[in-house]
């Protein structure tokens, strides 16, 4: 089995399997203890750390560790705003965000403050203007900014550097999801908070990591206690810190190398992808990209069906499209991005992936993705008779999810004059991504959404 889900979880890495096995010998007692088991423990602690916070870039002392990324990015946002509230109540997070994140928005807004997002373009990216221009915009004074270090999803490297001096310039300070690009080095620019997730670059889950820059103003979310400065309650899993601090370092010293490999291997699937499989959208920065992580779309494809099919020829991949997410919604990144979400596939190579894993994936992937066409498209349908000039086709797809509002209009536009205009009925909130998607990839012009009704007028 080919596992290329990398950018969601990696086994772990031999240096955190010897280093987890190491310190539960030797760093089972509670580090805050004056006795020698205790003493031990915290000398493996402090090591951790400051291994830890070499890789990041900061002082040993401004980095804790929590229980998970998720749990850093909730106290590390819930913390900064605490820390500013008398600056004020705004929090401003890009649109392309890890939902943990967002979440935190949510939260805020809850408890009366408010919050924006910055939007992206096609490609994902942040542009350190529309962060400049958000800031501008703002109800009151903003308390802080999030902006991730690289996608999650489709693995474009954001200019964090530029936002941070637009940040600094505007008295904000900038938190950075680190948790996808903190493998392959640190996190350029003066930011304020980061953090990272250990599960991402080979170490154990349930290890998070939190950096607060000195002079950054910050109050622990409550309750707290005498732990890791007060930020990350509770008795830390000590074995596991220290095989997470080991295998980020180990796998930094490989990280140059791995790096170049694996962008080659990127660049192939890139390449190779649209010119093996019809209708495909690859998606994210082609050139400012993480170098393991490449994402496409398939028009007409369930995306559901597509990584089934992929799983059966010993392929794990992810996806970001609706019919994979039990909101039946498609990914927020894609949505924010404009782009198709259909037949979406996240590939996201492992270190060591083999070339001729990559190939052998190009081989099974048309043949994947032709079956599940087949399967939603059917045999061919005799043809529909066409509508008369100046009249409307409308075509109902309501209670059915995409891509079938898409294979609808496919069907359809045919039946229309060149000029002439088709409106589909979709109650699906995936059509409001595909359908202006499959109309820019067919060179047909989408006119908008009237209540239910999306409207194409056909150009070719």
């Amino acid at each position: 089995m080919a596992y290329f889900d990398a950018a969601s979880a990696l086994p772990l890495h031999p240096v955190a399997r010897q280093a987890l096995v190491a310190a539960e010998a030797d760093g089972w007692a509670d580090p805050a203890r004056p006795h020698r088991e205790g003493r031990r423990a915290r000398m493996l602690l402090d090591a951790a750390r400051e291994t830890a916070a070499d890789a990041v870039g900061c002082r040993p002392d401004e980095l804790v560790f929590t229980s998970s990324g998720t749990s850093a990015l909730h106290r590390g946002v819930a913390g900064a705003l605490a820390g500013r509230v008398r600056a004020g109540r705004h929090l401003l997070v890009s649109a392309v965000e890890h939902s943990a994140v967002l979440h935190a928005a949510e939260a805020h807004r809850a408890a009366g403050g408010t919050s924006a997002e910055v939007p992206v373009d096609r490609l994902g990216r942040v542009a350190p203007d529309a962060v400049a221009e958000a800031l501008a915009a703002a109800p009151g004074p903003t308390a802080l900014a999030c902006v991730q270090s690289a996608n999650h999803e489709v693995g474009t490297v954001q200019p964090v550097a530029e936002v941070a001096e637009v940040c600094r310039a505007a008295g904000v300070p900038l938190l950075v999801d680190a948790a996808q690009s903190l493998p392959w080095g640190r996190v350029e620019g003066a930011w304020s908070l980061l953090t990272g997730s250990a599960h991402k670059w080979g170490g154990p889950g349930g290890v998070g990591l939190l950096a607060v820059r000195k002079g950054t103003r910050f109050a622990p979310p409550g309750p707290v206690d005498e732990r890791e400065s007060g930020r990350a309650p509770g008795f830390p899993h000590l074995p596991a810190i220290v095989a997470a601090a080991a295998s980020l370092r180990a796998v930094r010293a490989e990280a140059e190398a791995e790096a170049a490999r694996l962008t080659a291997l990127v660049e192939r699937v890139r390449a190779r992808v649209p010119e093996l499989v019809e209708d495909v959208e690859v998606v994210g920065d082609p050139v400012r990209r993480l170098p393991h992580l490449v994402t496409f779309s398939c028009l007409h494809v369930d995306g559901e069906a597509l990584l089934h099919a992929l799983d059966r020829a010993e392929f794990s991949v992810s996806s970001g499209s609706s019919c994979t997410s039990s909101t039946l919604t498609p990914s927020h990144v894609l949505r924010a991005m404009g782009v198709l979400s259909e037949g979406n596939v996240r590939v996201s190579l492992p270190p060591g992936t083999a070339r001729a894993e990559v190939e052998r994936f190009l081989d099974v992937l048309p043949g994947a993705v032709a079956g599940v066409r087949e399967q939603l498209l059917g045999p061919a349908a005799s043809p529909a008779p066409a509508v008369d000039d100046g009249e409307e086709l409308v075509v109902d797809a309501l209670g059915r999810r995409c891509p079938a509002p898409v294979i609808e209009l496919a069907r359809a536009i045919g039946r229309v004059p060149v000029g002439g205009t088709v409106a589909v009925l979709a109650d699906d909130v995936a059509a409001r991504l595909d359908i202006p998607a499959w109309c820019e990839m067919r060179g047909q012009e989408y006119l908008g959404e009237t209540g239910q009704a999306h409207r194409v007028r056909r150009l070719a």
